[in-house]
């Protein structure tokens, strides 16, 4: 029983064919959901033979979705176009036994900022569910922070391996990134009611910081750990900023 590996893209040539390599023995049913690449996206995947749907921008929950309901078999990988998986990962994936429906397997992450694998604070330990049966796990519809909908009796199982997540690559693409998500989550949170409290918008950018820095020991990854830390924070504050902006616009 095979899987279908299901990738959303926009302007990935820097990075799809990294990811598309290590994928090799896996599969052969790679799915391209690209939402308007400009650049080699497209020309790089059809050099390995995927599946490329050409559409629209619609929120990344329906997006992978358009990717599932393409997909020619029921189990799916889902991954981001920057996310490659290791060689132990590779191996594991390529012996599973998947005949158990209810399955749902996590995977581990490494987290790399540049080229430097980030050990501590916010974006070490990281772990999400990315292989599914698509006849009993879905994506919901949010435009951003996506989650997956699953039955309550599931049963979740750990890879091993890791899937090996290159972030960003500059601090100005880093800068770019948290903008365009303090936006997205933004709308979402207008769209939901909610409030730019002070709370909200002044304390909980700090503690924000010192949970990532201090607590998670952050500081262990040096200037890169800070960054990260004070980029969040940054980002913590901002959505609400774009929040108020928002909703002041619309009295």
């Amino acid at each position: 029983m095979g899987l279908s590996v299901v990738i959303i893209t926009r302007n990935e040539a820097h990075i799809i064919g990294n990811t598309l390599q290590s994928l090799q023995g896996i599969t052969d049913d790679i799915v391209i959901v690209d939402s308007g690449s400009t650049d080699d996206t497209i020309a790089i995947c059809k050099k390995f033979n995927a599946h490329i749907i050409e559409t629209t921008w619609d929120g990344y929950g329906i997006n992978k979705n358009k990717g599932i309901d393409a997909a020619k078999n029921d189990w799916i990988l889902s991954l981001d176009a920057d996310e490659a998986v290791d060689e132990t990962l590779n191996n594991c994936l390529s012996k599973l036994d998947l005949s158990d429906n209810n399955n749902v397997y996590e995977l581990q992450y490494k987290n790399f900022f540049c080229d430097k694998w980030i050990r501590f604070g916010e974006w070490s330990g990281d772990r999400h569910t990315r292989l599914f049966n698509k006849t009993k796990v879905r994506w919901n519809d949010a435009a951003v922070h996506e989650n997956l909908l699953m039955p309550a009796d599931v049963k979740k199982i750990r890879l091993k391996g890791n899937v090996l997540h290159y972030t960003v690559r500059n601090i100005d693409e880093y800068t770019q990134k948290t903008v365009h998500y303090a936006k997205l989550n933004a709308q979402k949170y207008f769209l939901q009611g909610k409030q730019p409290g002070f709370f909200k918008l002044y304390l909980g950018p700090m503690f924000t910081f010192l949970k990532h820095y201090i607590f998670e020991l952050g500081f262990l990854d040096g200037f890169e750990g800070y960054l990260i830390a004070k980029t969040t924070a940054w980002y913590s504050f901002m959505k609400y900023v774009y929040l108020r902006e928002m909703i002041r616009s619309k009295k």
